[in-house]
């Protein structure tokens, strides 16, 4: 029996291939960070390349990406199948992101044992942890 690579795929299906609740996958929708089509009969129906762009996903989740960034980043690439040089790309950038984020929380911890008591740490005005950047 031979598969039909280009037959969009249920929901349901996207959910048990790619190992994430059907909320998450309308979740994901709704954020705008995959896309889906309806059938006559209203049903949502996704392109097989949803699977690739939901591991995607839930790398960045992983790495500690907020959706914002992850949307940001999805909306640079073409909505099909993500190729290699898309993926280089994307990984270098996340690289990038994470060394600077790494960096801080190096510094932060660096500074940690003087700042206890002091409260430099947290910047209440400023929302934001100041030795961090």
């Amino acid at each position: 029996m031979t598969v039909d690579k280009t037959r969009p795929l249920s929901v349901g299906a996207i959910a048990q291939r790619s190992g994430v609740a059907v909320s998450t996958i309308h979740f994901y929708e709704a954020k705008g960070l995959i896309k889906g089509e309806r059938t006559a009969g209203n049903q949502r129906r996704y392109p097989r390349s949803v699977l690739r762009r939901i591991a995607i996903i839930r790398t960045a989740q992983y790495v500690g990406l907020s959706l914002s960034e992850l949307k940001d980043f999805l909306d640079r690439i073409p909505e099909g199948p993500v190729t290699s040089t898309d993926w280089r790309r994307l990984s270098a950038e996340w690289s990038t992101l994470l060394n600077e984020r790494i960096a801080s929380l190096m510094r932060l911890r660096d500074r940690l044992e003087t700042c206890i008591g002091c409260g430099c740490i947290v910047d209440r005005r400023a929302k934001r942890t100041p030795l961090a950047g």
